[in-house]
């Protein structure tokens, strides 16, 4: 459990502007949020953009990012979706050498019950060889993970934690009231992560962590001042992150620090207009 408190990055992945894996601009990535004070790798996840890759290219980011990683952290790896059953045989399909948890998002589109929701992930326990990270974002999935289902699944011997997203810290109180002592209640809201760690939270899965790592180690392992200092650091960027989706806004801050040399996305997502980088450019924390 110890492994996913802190600080993990939600790594995008980096394309040329052929829409082909950069995996050299993959690599220095990885090995600036490692240096920087990262405390895992969460690959394949939305800001990885892993609902554009093949089944081939989500293979090769895999073993790519482990590579590179060269094991000084650990590595969470996403596999979600809206089709148990698919879910399911991704899961006993793929190699998890060197993999620490999984990250699995709650089903979208479908809208299902609450009790809908509970079987999926309780089906997906049962098969992942890793513990499981459950991850909540309404906004994303038009289906919200309630308080109830939540500490429901933390009883799940395979079921580690909690990515909240919903960006309710009531909802995230109700959860942190009584969930289990080494049930993990992480924050899938940057600006979010100083609030829900003062409730009992253990941390952030981040979109500008692949930019500001340092940052966020403070954020996440600084002093009460330190951690402050860096939660109002990111004010004025952090909604420029999404103004156009994401990732469009970090990869665009990322082309801008020179760690990835293209700041491409693939269809529907398009990269960053003008006004936007520029926007970006101007409000980046030096």
């Amino acid at each position: 459990m110890n492994a996913f408190k802190g600080t993990g990055v939600a790594l995008v992945t980096p394309f040329l502007d052929d829409y082909s894996i950069d995996f050299d601009s993959l690599k220095k990535l990885i090995d600036h949020v490692v240096e920087g004070g990262v405390d895992y790798l969460v690959v394949l996840g939305t800001t990885g953009e892993a609902a554009t890759l093949t089944s081939s290219e989500k293979k090769e980011v895999l073993k790519a990012s482990l590579s590179y990683n060269q094991g000084r952290v650990p590595v969470m790896l996403g596999i979600g979706g809206n089709n148990t059953h698919a879910v399911v045989n991704e899961i006993d399909n793929t190699d998890f050498y060197g993999v620490a948890g999984l990250l699995s998002v709650n089903p979208y589109y479908n809208k299902p019950t609450q009790e809908g929701i509970i079987a999926h992930y309780t089906a997906i326990a049962n098969a992942s060889p890793v513990p499981v990270m459950l991850y909540n974002i309404p906004g994303r999935t038009m289906s919200n993970m309630s308080a109830e289902t939540t500490l429901a699944l933390s009883h799940h011997p395979n079921i580690i934690g909690m990515k909240e997203a919903s960006g309710n810290l009531e909802q995230c109180m109700q959860i942190a009231s009584q969930m289990p002592k080494d049930f993990l209640l992480l924050s899938g809201d940057d600006l979010l992560t100083k609030a829900i760690q003062s409730i009992g939270g253990s941390g952030v899965i981040s979109v500008l962590a692949n930019a500001l790592p340092q940052t966020f180690k403070l954020l996440t392992h600084g002093n009460e001042e330190e951690a402050l200092k860096a939660a109002f650091s990111l004010l004025k960027i952090n909604g420029l992150m999404y103004q156009e989706g994401n990732p469009v806004g970090i990869k665009n801050l990322l082309l801008h620090q020179g760690i990835i040399q293209s700041d491409q996305v693939r269809l529907p997502m398009l990269r960053a207009s003008l006004e936007l980088s520029n926007r970006i450019k101007k409000a980046f924390p030096k």
